[in-house]
């Protein structure tokens, strides 16, 4: 007799930057959203039937007049958004930290669009919303004032007015930058979870818990419930999660999470969505996983997994909207894209903003979600003057990225490797290029990325290599991860020639 193989579950569960998860259920139906800082639409929403494979609905963030970031630097703009169903509406909270602080929007169809934004006059990052059953509604968010910890203040959920003073209601276990929280009712207590060591290596969840909304709060006497930091686990960074109960009344756990390289350890996925059970100690205390700490393989005890069809590796762009997983750099320009202007085409018109500084360049763009894969993308483009340039680039922000583009130089067409490495810029080679045409390809694995061309009828050839661990968060900064994009520039003004992908390959590698 075959024996059968206990079902298991890979993390994460969502890769690539999708940091700060936040979920909740409505029926058999889950819903996710994760941080999104200078990219536009803003936070990415999710749909799963089993908290494993989850399909990306699109984004809550996506008009201008919910969501502006045309003066947004670098690692500013959309932080740690939390979701909620209440009364048939579901609500989302987040702070833009570079204009207007906290706010939420609604909407009674995930799967439409969302309320423009209403705006909560409490300071702080990582707001949580929380629906009593009494109907009173609390907002609680991580500040400084007096000090650091969770603050909170009730209000009026259709207007955004507070009710009440703003109070400090826990300072945490003692670990720096508390922050994160998310209020529950479970049984006969209030459990107030928060995250603290900073979104780094020290990174952990803490939990307390009373007997009112508004505390006192006890803290766990085993805190922190979730934790990697000093182990030796190809998962670190571990923080910043949330609850959830599933149908069958047992709990679970998302989070974010870092898969790092090398040593001294770098990452440059960002920090990505991971899922682990939660169980309870005979006095009522949550714990994450196996006593807090996960791992790559998981039990998925009480899971009907449910495997989504894979993703197609070929985008050629005839649809009349731009697939889920693109995204622009900062809020677009409009008249620097279309999927109009050439049939089955993306089209970008390259204007004076480069990739070198924090403003919005002419950037269509997907998270590197593998580390392992293959990039590719058939660009039709013919420079008219100097200066003017397509191409794909690896981008982690305007100080570290990597170029593979047509262009002209000196009157002369090209095909370009760059490398921007902070203060450190040069074109790697070129070569000269006739064609109106040119396949461009980028393979990753691990630490590097090997730059390739062709004509489309002969096989590639390598021009240039880059590694992966100058483009990590801890030799750039900043909070987001690394992205493929397909981009087109002037270099200081506006290009004549129109660049046209014809198609986008994004092929994952065992």
């Amino acid at each position: 007799m075959a024996v059968q193989l206990p079902v298991s579950y890979r993390n994460p569960v969502i890769s690539g930057f999708h940091p700060d998860p936040s979920i909740c259920r409505v029926g058999e139906d889950y819903f996710l959203v994760t941080s999104s800082f200078e990219y536009f639409p803003g936070v990415p929403l999710f749909h799963s039937t089993d908290l494993v494979n989850w399909q990306q609905l699109g984004h809550v963030l996506t008009r201008t007049s919910q969501l502006n970031l045309r003066n947004t630097g670098s690692s500013g703009g959309i932080y740690a958004p939390t979701i909620r169903h209440h009364a048939g509406r579901f609500y989302m909270t987040t702070t833009n930290v570079s204009g207007g602080g906290n706010f939420f929007v609604y909407t009674d169809d995930p799967w439409g669009e969302w309320s423009d934004p209403v705006y909560v006059d409490q300071p702080g990052i990582d707001p949580d919303l929380f629906f009593d059953e009494d109907g009173a509604v609390y907002y609680t968010s991580a500040h400084d004032a007096g000090g650091q910890g969770a603050y909170q203040s009730r209000i009026d959920v259709k207007t955004g007015e507070r009710l009440t003073d703003i109070q400090l209601v826990w300072k945490g276990s003692g670990g720096q930058h508390p922050e994160a929280p998310h209020l529950y009712h479970i049984g006969e207590w209030y459990y107030l979870m928060i995250a603290e060591g900073g979104t780094e290596y020290g990174h952990m969840v803490t939990i307390a818990r009373s007997k009112r909304p508004d505390g006192p709060f006890e803290g766990c006497p085993h805190n922190p419930i979730l934790s990697h930091r000093s182990l030796l686990s190809p998962i670190q960074a571990t923080g910043h999660g949330d609850l959830i109960q599933a149908p069958d009344g047992g709990w679970w756990a998302v989070f974010l999470g870092i898969r790092p390289v090398g040593y001294p350890m770098q990452h440059h996925l960002g920090r990505e969505t991971f899922l682990a059970p939660v169980s309870w100690t005979a006095d009522g205390w949550p714990v994450i996983g196996d006593n807090g700490i996960v791992s790559e393989l998981m039990p998925a005890d009480g899971l009907r997994l449910q495997p989504l069809p894979a993703a197609p590796v070929r985008d050629d762009f005839e649809a009349k909207e731009l697939a889920p997983c693109w995204t622009f750099l900062r809020t677009p320009d409009r008249e620097n894209w279309s999927l109009t202007e050439k049939s089955g085409s993306l089209t970008l018109h390259g204007s004076p903003v480069t990739l070198n500084e924090a403003a919005t360049p002419a950037f269509v763009g997907r998270r590197q979600q593998h580390f392992a894969g293959r990039f590719a993308a058939h660009l039709t483009f013919a420079p008219q003057q100097d200066g003017e340039e397509a191409g794909l680039t690896v981008f982690m922000n305007e100080r570290f990225h990597y170029e593979l583009a047509v262009t002209q130089l000196g009157g002369v067409r090209v095909l370009i490797f760059r490398r921007r490495l902070g203060t450190l810029w040069r074109i790697e080679q070129e070569i000269p290029w006739a064609s109106d045409t040119a396949v461009l390809t980028i393979c990753a694995d691990k630490s590097q990325y090997v730059f390739n061309y062709s004509d489309g009828g002969s096989e590639p050839v390598i021009i240039g290599q880059g590694e992966s661990g100058l483009l990590s968060t801890e030799v750039a900064g900043g909070f987001t991860g690394v992205f493929i994009a397909m981009y087109a520039t002037g270099n200081g003004k506006c290009s004549q020639a129109p660049a046209h992908f014809d198609w986008f390959d994004y092929q994952e590698l065992c």
